[in-house]
């Protein structure tokens, strides 16, 4: 049982599928160590006891920190995304949820997933999202940046105004090596960051 139950538990939070399936993963790599703690009881391993009574208190903080705190925000921000789509205004949708987006082009053809998104940090926008493509399991994928103008967002996934032809005639993105910009990024401020830009200055002076 411990040795099957670590198996399974390593897959589970390797996964990375949720702070659900992870929360659960450390469930189960806690009944994984005290099983090992058990064989090393029965064989007189004092090591192997010790070893895994402090991994069986690692497991359970990996409980409480997967099952308790980051599955509580995961709910309240799905929570968000489902009242937002009932309300007049724009939907919503988690920025921790944009790694992991599956995106589709204008035809409903497959494209890959999002992997991030650059933000303005003067205008809180974001200027481009990185969209993987290709490969399995992230082994030989291409990396493409799309600003945003060139991308429907939903709760569900992101939708690219172009064809999966034309996003793939974007230019690759190097390992480690992303753009402050790309072509078709609008960076241009709006009246309002001008305003709060000169109010932030307002305060400074007054400070």
């Amino acid at each position: 049982m411990a040795p099957v139950a670590t198996m399974i538990a390593a897959m589970m939070t390797a996964a990375n599928l949720g702070a659900r399936v992870t929360g659960w993963g450390f469930v189960v790599f806690t009944v994984g160590s005290i099983g090992w703690s058990l064989v090393g009881l029965g064989s007189g391993q004092t090591n192997l006891v010790a070893t895994n009574v402090f991994l069986t208190l690692v497991n359970l903080v990996g409980v409480w920190r997967w099952l308790g705190r980051q599955r509580g925000y995961e709910d309240g921000a799905r929570s968000a995304s489902r009242s937002s789509r009932k309300s007049p205004g724009s939907s919503l949708f988690s920025a921790t949820s944009l790694s992991g987006l599956p995106v589709s082009d204008m035809r409903g053809e497959t494209v890959g997933s999002s992997v991030d998104a650059m933000i303005e940090c003067e205008t809180g926008r974001v200027s481009y999202i990185v969209v993987a493509s290709g490969g399995l399991g992230g082994i030989e994928e291409t990396l493409r940046p799309v600003p945003l103008a060139s991308v429907d967002c939903h709760a569900d996934g992101l939708i690219l105004l172009e064809t999966k032809s034309q996003f793939e005639r974007r230019p690759e993105l190097g390992a480690g090596d992303w753009p402050a910009r790309v072509p078709g990024a609008d960076h241009r401020k709006s009246e309002a960051s001008r305003r709060s830009a000169v109010d932030k200055e307002d305060v400074h002076a007054t400070v």
